[in-house]
């Protein structure tokens, strides 16, 4: 397991299973079509890379191995490790709750002034839930669509059809209505494209608090 370890790491360092050593592995071998291994490898070295440039690859992975890394790891001393590990959980930790923070929900958390929590498996299978509000015992559900060039508007509208009748089970079961948030990517950040779907939210919310206090 160690030495998969190892290998898996100097390989991917190393870039030496990239596309310009390699070959395009994955559409290669779907042009090929192999019913047996025997038949991808014969494939591929005839017409992708000879065996004679694998092996010489693996001859590169080798002295990488025992020759960089190996000088690599002599250099580092107890207080790299120390560095690390406070690092680890104090500065990139804080940074990946900063990143967090900029996603969609945690916009939605900043303007909504709620907790917004990621739902239980279950939710997320039987009712197409991706994050929920609990209000009292009221539970609004969230779900989240990016919307980019893989996936179409007319597509998630025609999904959202199809869930309306687990989306319908959900505020029956839990009280509160689900709330479909559309994702859209400008540049490196993330927003809200139907951006009104936050006052409906807001009403929900309200709609929830009413019906606590009257109790």
């Amino acid at each position: 397991m160690a030495k998969e370890w190892i290998l898996n790491s100097a390989v991917n360092r190393f870039q030496l299973n990239f596309k310009r050593n390699v070959g395009a592995v994955s559409e290669s071998i779907r042009k090929c079509c192999p019913k047996t291994i025997e038949q991808w490898c014969n494939y591929y070295f005839k017409n992708i890379k000879s065996r004679e440039h694998i092996r010489e690859l693996g001859r590169k992975l080798y002295i990488k191995i025992t020759e960089v890394l190996e000088a690599e790891i002599e250099q580092i001393t107890e207080q790299d490790c120390i560095d690390y590990l406070i690092s680890l959980v104090i500065d990139r930790t804080f940074d990946g709750y900063q990143t967090e923070i900029k996603t969609i929900y945690g916009q939605l958390q900043e303007i909504l002034c709620v907790q917004i929590q990621p739902a239980p498996d279950k939710w997320d299978r039987l009712y197409n839930i991706d994050f929920f509000i609990q209000v009292d015992n009221h539970y609004i559900g969230l779900q989240i669509k990016p919307i980019n060039k893989n996936i179409q508007l007319p597509e998630i509208f025609k999904e959202y059809s199809l869930q309306q009748e687990t989306h319908m089970k959900f505020q029956k079961e839990y009280g509160g209505k689900v709330f479909y948030i559309f994702s859209n990517k400008n540049g490196d950040k993330k927003e809200i494209a139907n951006k009104e779907v936050i006052e409906e939210i807001k009403q929900e919310i309200n709609r929830a608090m009413l019906f606590a206090k009257s109790k």
